[in-house]
């Protein structure tokens, strides 16, 4: 509908899933304010944080759990990848990567799946913003509280006229929308709280007689959207509003969001485990950039809380608490747990998944050396004279000559004994 300015957003993915999300936004804020008679959006916040966490924890769990096992494998790995430094045909590419894979295997995780945790979220943060930024268009009861003084805007000769120029003022216009709209006219309103210049004393001015209705419709929303600031506003703008009005409770209100984004985030990356040092200069220098991401991620982090609606703020927050709390479970967990037993488990499933597919049981440690062996065999092996061959093939003749009668079982035992001893050779 072109009369929307801020209603559901109805992008390709990110649509669908602020839908998912402002319905349970809606079904929170409808369960509080039945059994509890509390209207916050904050509380909403907190309560669908911990609803989404707990829907993710499978995800979770394995993500922590991949980075936790990943100190434990590291050394393995970098063994593996200093075996084939100086090899890099095609064989030797695909022998180490089988050997990384039973190392993945022998430990029960997989390389890609720290990331999908990832994917998942970022899709869920984007179509979060989209609610939070329009809460009436996903959450009933809040947009009833702009509907009647909406109707009466309209209904007023000029008002739509007016609420147009209100939204450009502050900053609030996409041009092409249609202000006749029930919709768009509660969109302005409800960002009249983070306009700027807009404010609602200028709607007083316009419309005196309904002067009464507006002073209730705003003390409803900021009774809504209270959290100790204004949810619906990011801590930049109250902090400037802050000072230049001299409210530094205020002031020190909006920096604790930013302050504390970034603190829970360090937190959160202390407790993930970190890999050790090595002699490898390329893992080292891996390290040294994923330090400096440990670093920079909680800045950015405070940066996105600092300009951000103070609502994706609390969010932020509220998911690197129930983040640190799962980490800190599993990293108990991961302590106490028996990494022989976890490696037996993970080769005696491996071996079921070979079963299936009709290959013999195979020890996942030993997956890599055979393929190793032929390559450096191959490696070595070279164009032999007639002469050289003759004196090969009559020095292996030798080599399995024994006293025992030809032809007989231990003749040939004897054969098959010399054959593997020299084969480890």
């Amino acid at each position: 509908m072109a009369g929307i300015l801020l209603t559901q957003n109805n992008g390709f993915i990110i649509g669908d899933v602020a839908r998912i999300l402002g319905w349970i936004m809606n079904v929170l804020f409808n369960f509080l304010d039945s059994v509890f008679g509390v209207q916050n959006i904050g509380i909403c916040i907190i309560l669908f944080t911990v609803i989404i966490y707990l829907l993710m924890l499978p995800l979770t769990i394995k993500q922590q759990k991949f980075s936790k096992l990943s100190a434990k494998m590291n050394p393995e790995l970098e063994a593996i990848r200093k075996k084939y430094a100086k090899r890099k045909d095609n064989e030797a590419m695909m022998a180490m990567n089988e050997e990384q894979q039973a190392v993945y295997a022998k430990y029960g995780v997989s390389p890609t799946g720290s990331c999908l945790q990832l994917l998942i979220q970022f899709p869920i943060l984007l179509a979060l913003y989209r609610v939070i930024i329009n809460v009436p268009a996903y959450v009933g009861g809040v947009k009833d509280v702009f509907t009647e003084l909406a109707n009466r805007i309209m209904a007023a000769p000029g008002g739509s006229d007016f609420m147009m120029e209100l939204s450009k003022s502050g900053r609030m216009y996409i041009e092409g929308k249609d202000f006749t709209q029930v919709n768009t006219i509660i969109d302005v309103l409800y960002k009249l709280q983070e306009s700027g210049t807009a404010t609602w004393q200028m709607l007083i001015d316009e419309f005196p007689q309904m002067e009464s209705l507006i002073v209730t419709t705003q003390n409803s929303i900021s009774h809504m959207n209270n959290f100790g600031i204004n949810l619906a506003n990011s801590p930049w703008n109250i902090a400037r509003s802050a000072i230049a009005g001299g409210a530094y409770l205020m002031l020190v209100g909006a920096l604790l969001v930013p302050f504390l984004a970034w603190f829970t985030q360090w937190l959160n990356v202390k407790m993930m485990p970190q890999p050790a040092a090595s002699d490898n200069g390329a893992n080292d220098t891996m390290n040294a950039t994923m330090k400096s991401m440990n670093l920079f991620m909680p800045l950015m982090s405070a940066w996105f809380c600092l300009t951000l609606p103070s609502g994706m703020g609390l969010y932020w927050i509220a998911g690197a608490i129930v983040r640190g709390i799962q980490q800190w479970a599993i990293n108990k967990y991961m302590d106490r747990l028996d990494l022989d037993e976890l490696v037996k488990k993970n080769m005696e499933k491996n071996n079921r998944i070979r079963e299936k597919k009709g290959l013999p049981p195979q020890k996942i440690t030993d997956i890599a050396k055979t393929n190793v062996k032929a390559i450096d065999n191959g490696k070595k092996k070279k164009t032999l004279t007639e002469e050289e061959r003759i004196a090969a093939m009559e020095a292996s003749t030798n080599y399995y000559k024994n006293s025992d009668k030809k032809g007989s079982l231990a003749s040939k035992a004897a054969m098959v004994a010399k054959y593997n001893e020299r084969s480890k050779k």
